[in-house]
This record gives C-alpha cells, sequence and structure tokens, in this order.
C-alpha cells in the first residue's frame, strides 16, 4: 500500500512528509484491519509534521480522523464484519486500569496511546484500530463529511462541555476552522447566542452563514459579556484577550494540544471576579459516542475542502497558511 510518513519533522511541511510504499498491517488480536475511504486533516497532524509536537513513533503516518470499512476482524473481535463501516478517532487506546480509566477520565491516562502519534493511523490506504476504540458512524453524511468529526467534531464537543456554557448563553469562539465551526452549530441547536472572533474574513462569513450572531476579527471584543468562551486557535496571546471578554463566573476552555506562550495575566483584568481557565485534554469514548448522536439527531452542516490522497502534503501547507474553509480531507 501506499502511505505518508512523517520523515523530518520541521517548520517546511513539504520536507516533512514522504509518501512511501509499506507493507499492509495484520491486525492484532482485538484489532481491526481498515481499508480508508477519507481522512480528515487536522490541525494535531500539522504540530506532528512540524515538529510541535515530541516525537514518539519515527516516520510515523499521521491522521486520526478515518473514514473505512473493515477488511479483516482480528482474532477474538466479534460484532464487527468485513464491509462494515467504521471511525477512526484520536484516541487509540488507554490502559482501562489506572484511576483515572476507572473513574470515567480515560482522557487522562497515563499511558493512553494517539492515532497518528504513537502508531500509524490515516494517511495511508489501510490502517488498524482497537475494535473497542470504533465507532459506528451516523446516516446521512458523506465520508468526507464524517471525517472531520471525529475529532474536530469530538474535540469540540468536549471543550463546550469545559465551558460549561449555561442554557441559552452566550459563547464566543476564538478561531473558526474545522472544530470551530461544527461546534458553533452544536452550541447553536441548544439555543447559545454565538459569536466568533477570527482573523480569516472568509471563516467571518461561514461563520455568519452558519448563524453566528457576530464575526468579528481575533482580538476584537465582542458585542456583549461571554458566559463561556471555547479558544481554537493555537495563539496564546489570545488568552488574555478572551478571558477580558468573559462575564463574571465565565469559563474559558483552551481546546488545543498545542498552544503558544500564554503572556503575563493580570489578575483583575482576566481573572478576577470566579472567571475561570480551563485546558482540554484528548477525549473520552464516551465524548466521541455523544458526538456522534448528536449528529444523527442533527444534520450538522460540515464545511469541507477535498484533497486527493496524494496530495497530503499540499493539504497541510495550506492548513498551515489558513488556506482551508471548514475542513480538509483526504480522499482515496
Amino acid at each position: 500500500m501506499q502511505a505518508w510518513q512523517v520523515r523530518s519533522p520541521g517548520p517546511d511541511i513539504a520536507r516533512a512528509l514522504r509518501r512511501v510504499p509499506m507493507r499492509v498491517p495484520r491486525p492484532a488480536p482485538g484489532e481491526l484491519l481498515v481499508a480508508v475511504e477519507a481522512c480528515g486533516v487536522c490541525r494535531t497532524d500539522l504540530h506532528v509534521a512540524a515538529g510541535e509536537l515530541p516525537v514518539r513513533r519515527p516516520s510515523v503516518v499521521p491522521g486520526h480522523e478515518v473514514v473505512g470499512h473493515v477488511l479483516e476482524p482480528g482474532a477474538g473481535v466479534t460484532g464487527f464484519r468485513p464491509g462494515d463501516r467504521v471511525g477512526i478517532a484520536w484516541l487509540r487506546e488507554t490502559c482501562g486500569a489506572c484511576r483515572y480509566c476507572r473513574a470515567g477520565a480515560e482522557n487522562l491516562c497515563p499511558r493512553s496511546r494517539y492515532t497518528g502519534w504513537d502508531a500509524d493511523g490515516g494517511y495511508a490506504d489501510c490502517t488498524t484500530v482497537r475494535a473497542d476504540f470504533a465507532y459506528a458512524l451516523p446516516d446521512g453524511y458523506s465520508v468526507a463529511e464524517l471525517a472531520p468529526l471525529l475529532c474536530a467534531g469530538i474535540i469540540g464537543y468536549r471543550a463546550l462541555r469545559r465551558a460549561e456554557l449555561p442554557p441559552g448563553g452566550r459563547l464566543g469562539i476564538y478561531g473558526f476552522g474545522a472544530s470551530a465551526h461544527l461546534t458553533a452549530q452544536v452550541a447553536l441547536a441548544q439555543g447559545a447566542r454565538v459569536h466568533v472572533l477570527t482573523r480569516s474574513a472568509r471563516a467571518r462569513e461561514l461563520a455568519l452563514e452558519l448563524g453566528a450572531t457576530s464575526a468579528g476579527g481575533a482580538s476584537d471584543a465582542p458585542p456583549e459579556p461571554l458566559d463561556a468562551a471555547v479558544l481554537f486557535a493555537p495563539v496564546g496571546d489570545l488568552v488574555p484577550v478572551a478571558l477580558r471578554a468573559l462575564d463574571r463566573g465565565g469559563t474559558l476552555a483552551v481546546a488545543g494540544i498545542y498552544l503558544s506562550d500564554i503572556p503575563a495575566l493580570n489578575y483583575e483584568r482576566e481573572l478576577f471576579q470566579e472567571r475561570t481557565l480551563r485546558s482540554v485534554t484528548s477525549n473520552t469514548r464516551e465524548d466521541g459516542r455523544a458526538l456522534l448522536d448528536f449528529a444523527a439527531g442533527h444534520k450538522l452542516t460540515v464545511a469541507v475542502t477535498p484533497y486527493p490522497m496524494a496530495q497530503a502534503g499540499a493539504a497541510l501547507a495550506d492548513l498551515a497558511a489558513d488556506r482551508v474553509n471548514g475542513a480538509a480531507v483526504l480522499l482515496t
């Protein structure tokens, strides 16, 4: 099969990735061998390729928003047959035994492993997944539309939970790419007023088309105080900006796995009056199932920019340069 590997992590994405022939992997006991139909291009893939995340597997195949069909179940697998459509997401496996796993917080498992970082992912013709970490997918979406739900959708859903948006509340969204445009629709369906703050004029247009109350520049003040905010842009300078936009008792959730340095915060302006700053770490499988159930019951508009799998490097470069509106998706 053909696959893309991160051979030379660094800022030159064209040099970082190389397409190479590889053996089709064999499913271990408890795993599924999956033929890839589509794989979303996530900003985390960009962090892996650019070397902003430490190397966990040399020459890893990136990609963790995978839609495909089962080619072969491994030994001991029940409930899956060849041809079944499945989704593969970022969280690849957890130990199941630590205090975090036992408490329902498997996203904090110290022995957690991740698709496209610790193990080969979906920028390839085939990949594998533990059967108990594979997702059933909702009807009514194309494979290109399904792919972004498997990370952008799931992480955005968890970030929205972490932000503790009250019913009918006022939500600020900083950055408006693949994850944010899905999260905005979830919040709107729950009755929120959504204010989008982003540097991209095209993204602001998309936000208003999807029903946002307002759309402004990344550092602008929203037109009303916010009950909650989610920061999707990996820009630490926006943390104090977003905190200042919160009303008393509001919460800011930072959704990314990577964030540039946060400048010094002024306690009175940015944290006092019980404003809360929270991080978001991966997701649980329950988060994934909840988001996909939501997508089954509420038709989400998934803005997709498709690329052939052979143009994975170009897709990542376009994402780095903010030339992608919505979500980039590789199609086999």
